[in-house]
């Protein structure tokens, strides 16, 4: 990749010539405590991440939602079990990362507010980016205050190369970068895209998902993927020196031996040129990341405008998310659990599922909504997908899998789904496991 790192070592020097780069300057504060205390197996505390209660009229609103309306209230149970979140390490409500985020309110309270460059960098928000910088093998790690930001931060780094090297003019369109794109991405990507490409500084292409035979033609994943096909890629980017990017938002600390995700996963760590992940998911915490080489730091952090003019995170939320990243790496257990979730949930179905995110597409926006009243009357909080977040008639439920669940909960949850499931409807229904 000498052909990458030589252009943006010419975008850094652009930027020194002109006095442009940022870099931060992280406030003293004092060490965390010791290693918080970790548990060879659930807790009652992990319940909490799962069992969870709707107000009166909240509930009814939502039975109501899309339905005709009866005249009368429902008698349905407000204590629901949740098979809409993120939160598959279960950590969100561990002893650790709650005793860690009040620790650091107690002694400073938010921390200083300001954005990172400014004042709002400090060695705890240091600390976690040198701890996600070695979990994933990279150089080096920039904190953002969400993993939207952080695709956005890169998307404009990006966009910013052919910019800075096309002096005073906006660049020809054959000085462009070329982004390829997989028509699945997270909208943070496609937004980020969308605005480099508005600016005149890349310009995208768009192919099938998960299709490298239609990437390598044009050379050369959020709500119902699979896999991104990283092997793959990693040969066409052997083959055509392109820079590689990644969101593994959903796989950070779930994949892998380690929690190092994907790229661990399919051993393929070192042909990953920057990945992006968030702390609101397995992390079970806040923010963003974007873990990458010195070099792409440096300009991610003086061009990333999603970065530069966001205020920083408190200080007690970075400080779960370092105590999150401990318990991850001693509770191996939890990474267990989650997959034989799937596999149970996969032998109870009969579905050929590779991931804790499962979506069952029913299709029509008001069925989508009577079987979400249906889960909701059956105890379970399973929102459903609708326009515009996915396209017309391919309206789903989304389930995601938990360590703190039970396999109890599951079987209830298969139970109350299976009017959907494919053996037991017509046959536009399908299920398929979402992308990591």
């Amino acid at each position: 990749m000498a052909q990458w790192d030589a252009l943006v070592d010419a975008a850094l020097a652009r930027l020194a010539s002109r006095n442009l780069l940022r870099a931060t300057r992280p406030i003293a504060l004092a060490p965390p405590p010791a290693p918080p205390e970790t548990f060879a197996g659930p807790g009652p505390w992990d319940r909490a991440a799962v069992e969870i209660q709707l107000d009166r009229a909240t509930l009814h609103q939502w039975l109501a939602e899309g339905g005709e309306a009866t005249g009368q209230e429902e008698e349905v149970d407000e204590k629901l079990i949740l098979f809409s979140g993120n939160d598959y390490m279960g950590l969100s409500s561990h002893p650790a990362i709650r005793k860690a985020a009040v620790k650091a309110a107690q002694e400073y309270g938010m921390g200083p507010r300001g954005s990172a460059l400014i004042c709002g960098y400090t060695t705890y928000h240091k600390l976690v980016e040198e701890s996600l910088a070695e979990l994933k093998k990279k150089e080096d790690c920039l904190l953002c205050p969400t993993g939207f930001s952080a695709n956005m931060a890169v998307m404009t780094a990006l966009g910013s190369v052919s910019s800075l090297l096309s002096v005073g003019r906006k660049p020809a369109e054959g000085e462009r970068i070329a982004v390829f794109s997989d028509a699945l991405n997270h909208a943070s990507i496609i937004d980020g895209i969308r605005l480099v490409e508005r600016q005149q500084e890349v310009v995208a292409f768009v192919y099938k998902h998960c299709d490298m035979h239609h990437l390598d033609f044009l050379l050369l994943f959020s709500m119902d993927g699979d896999f991104a096909p990283l092997p793959e890629l990693v040969k066409l980017r052997r083959k055509y020196g392109f820079l590689l990017v990644i969101d593994d938002a959903h796989g950070t600390l779930v994949c892998g031996e380690n929690g190092g995700g994907a790229p661990e996963l399919f051993g393929c760590e070192n042909d990953i040129d920057i990945s992006v992940g968030t702390l609101s998911k397995a992390a079970g915490c806040q923010g963003g990341f974007i873990v990458c080489s010195n070099r792409w730091k440096r300009l991610i952090q003086s061009r990333g405008r999603s970065f530069i003019f966001s205020t920083a995170l408190p200080v007690p939320v970075v400080a779960s998310v370092y105590a999150a990243l401990h318990v991850s790496k001693k509770e191996r257990w939890r990474r267990s659990v989650i997959w034989r979730h799937v596999q149970y949930f996969a032998s109870l179905t009969k579905l050929d599922l590779t991931s804790p995110i499962i979506s069952i597409v029913v299709g029509s926006e008001e069925a989508a909504l009577r079987a979400g009243r249906h889960m909701l009357r059956s105890g379970f909080h399973v929102t459903p997908i609708r326009p515009p977040t996915v396209p017309q008639n391919s309206c789903r439920l989304r389930i995601t899998l938990s360590a703190s669940h039970s396999l109890d909960d599951i079987k209830r949850l298969v139970d109350a789904l299976s009017p959907w499931l494919p053996d037991k409807h017509d046959e536009q229904t399908y299920v398929m496991a979402s992308k990591l």
